[in-house]
């Protein structure tokens, strides 16, 4: 028996209009999802201010107190009141919603703070009178005089005071206050000009600084290059390609890492639009796409990029956050990103990571706690130098020498080129009939050379797809695969990019799909789990790189089969040339899975090694 409808015999709701503080509480549930989001919304306030220095000060990471202060523009007291307003800021006039050229913009911030928390502005222009005003619970007190220096001091106590529910939903005191680092570190990176502290103050007192950015000086890119090293790090500064392009109104800069410098995670990725900070996926997709083809799957890029574009051409009035945006035309975006990036990284050519030379330096140290022993060393003439020479040279006659398989050392008359003007030097050795050891002017390398040939073969088969095409082989039956009407038309709206890689389809009439022809290289092929896969892809990243990457896959598999094997000995002149071919072809640095392909010691470090410094 069927049981009856509990809502039949309701009686008919009654609409109400909801009070200001509700209200406020509602918006404050958009606005402020943690304490950093509060943070995030006061620093946007000092920067739209025109602050030059922003502290910000949070005990128990954010729950109990959050101050920030910035020496920006100021309020009267006049415009106290209003701004704890909803829907009032001076960011824009409303006539139009697309030119938003400030972080700003909904006038929700502050009374959304206001009432979750116990909220304090105190304000003064320059030249004029200090104001402060308090809101608790969306409760606002009166204008009040306050002493301060030219700015604003902004201070969040107790937050979601008002909405105790809320607080049952926040992470540890250690997670919070780690997030609102990363805001603070996003904000800074986005603003180099501008100089950035961050204290801790739990407990009371000064409290400690758990971050610093002085303001930078110079042109954008070394202000930038500057700012990253203190965010990001020295290393990442020093591994770092500088990236600068344009394409229809979108300019993309920033600076993003060598492949060989990936990280675990994809944590050290920041991507920025008109300065604002986005977590895009659409852009998250394109600097992956970009490093597809040097990185393994499980190893994700290191990148800090801007694009700055006219306001009308971005709508970031996405959600209350701000923190998602939607360009007027993706494909161009996403384009410019993949173009740029790799670029860059042709540009960079054989150039690998210094950490990989770090972390084999490391590697080789001892392991013996307490100062290093340092040896001064005296330094012999040369006519001592040649006689040591002659006297610890290795008899070539002793017994086991010739049979020794560890190394091999080029007769003095096959004895390797100069290194002079050469990055990867000249080959001297081969050491276990795997890795070429090579002097160059400040140092030597290391390769690996199958790893090196590996990737140059594989460079190779690139080219000569990229300018003889893709081979497609015809199926002497059409395979139907059957889709919805909706994938049938995005799949057909790619038709020609997948043609060109060798994968023809046709309609079919309703929703089916007809393919025709396949790519040769991928053998036999399921057509209809490739199709799923690629709307899989289009779903998720706005474009497929299914096929490409599989029709990559095919040829860094034949490129390991078709290059030099581990164990076999090259000869002094064959060393050479690889290592002048890897010079000559980009990517060369890092192999078909992202691992480096040679190492570079400095001299110095060497010597250090040994304790000659």
């Amino acid at each position: 028996m069927a049981q009856a409808n509990p809502h039949m015999h309701r009686p008919t709701p009654v609409i109400r209009q909801l009070d200001d503080a509700a209200i406020n509480r509602i918006a404050a549930g958009e606005v402020v999802e943690r304490p950093a989001s509060a943070v995030k919304e006061l620093i946007e306030n000092a920067l739209d201010a025109g602050a030059t220095r922003i502290t910000v000060d949070y005990a128990d990471g954010g729950k109990t107190l959050i101050r920030v202060g910035d020496d920006g523009c100021g309020m009267t007291a006049v415009d106290l009141p209003l701004a704890l307003s909803r829907h009032a800021t001076s960011k824009i006039d409303g006539s139009d919603l697309l030119d938003i050229q400030t972080f700003g913009f909904r006038g929700e911030a502050l009374p959304s703070l206001g009432a979750v928390g116990r909220l304090s502005i105190m304000t003064r222009v320059a030249g004029g009178e200090g104001a402060e005003i308090e809101v608790t619970g969306g409760r606002m007190g009166a204008v009040k005089p306050a002493a301060l220096n030219p700015g604003t001091l902004v201070e969040l106590r107790d937050i979601f005071h008002a909405t105790p529910a809320r607080l049952k939903f926040m992470r540890s005191d250690r997670a919070e206050a780690q997030a609102i680092g990363d805001v603070v570190k996003r904000l800074a990176m986005a603003e180099p000009y501008v100089g950035f502290t961050l204290r801790d103050v739990s407990g009371g007192g000064e409290g400690r600084v758990t971050f610093r950015a002085d303001a930078q000086n110079g042109d954008l890119f070394d202000a930038l290059h500057g700012r990253l090293a203190q965010v990001l790090g020295r290393e990442f500064a020093e591994n770092a390609l500088r990236i600068d392009a344009e394409r229809e109104g979108l300019r993309l800069a920033g600076y993003a890492a060598l492949p060989t410098y990936s990280r675990g995670s994809s944590v050290a990725q920041y991507l920025f639009v008109n300065a604002r900070p986005v977590r895009d996926k659409m852009l998250y997709g394109a600097l992956r796409a970009a490093y597809s083809d040097f990185l393994s799957r499980d190893r994700h890029p290191a990148a800090a990029l801007f694009i700055d574009c006219d306001p009308h051409l971005v709508d970031v009035n996405v959600h209350p956050a701000k923190s998602e945006v939607r360009f007027r035309e993706p494909g161009v975006a996403r384009g410019l990103i993949v173009s740029a990036l790799r670029h860059a990284l042709a540009e960079a050519g054989h150039r690998a990571s210094s950490t990989v030379a770090d972390a084999t330096l490391g590697a080789m140290r001892s392991e013996a706690t307490g100062p290093a022993r340092v040896y001064q060393m005296v330094r012999p003439s040369g006519q001592a130098i040649s006689m040591a020479y002659r006297m610890q040279a290795p008899q070539m006659d002793a017994p086991g020498f010739a049979d020794a398989p560890s190394a091999r050392v080029e007769p003095e008359a096959e004895l390797p080129e100069a290194s002079e003007g050469r990055p990867l030097g000249a080959a001297r050795a081969q050491v276990h009939e795997n890795y070429i050891i090579a002097q160059t002017e400040t140092g030597m390398v290391i390769v690996d050379q199958h790893a090196a040939h590996e990737r140059l073969v594989y460079e190779k088969l690139k080219r000569q797809m990229a300018e003889n095409g893709i081979a497609a082989q015809a199926l002497l039956i059409p395979e139907i695969v059957e889709l919805n009407d909706g994938d049938c038309a995005r799949l057909m709206e790619i038709s020609e990019d997948l043609q060109r890689l060798g994968l023809t389809i046709e309609p079919f009439g309703g929703g089916a799909v007809a393919v025709r022809e396949t790519p040769a290289i991928l053998g036999e092929v399921n057509a209809k789990a490739m199709l799923h896969d690629i709307l899989d892809e289009l779903d998720d990243l706005g474009e497929s790189l299914g096929v490409q990457a599989r029709i990559e896959a095919i040829l860094s598999r034949v490129a390991c089969h078709g290059s030099i094997r581990s164990g076999r000995r090259m000869r002094a002149e064959e060393m050479n040339a690889l290592l002048r071919e890897m010079e000559a072809t980009p990517h060369s640095g890092q192999c078909n899975h992202g691992r480096p392909t040679y190492v570079e010691l400095r001299l110095a470090d060497i010597e250090r090694l040994f304790g000659r410094t």
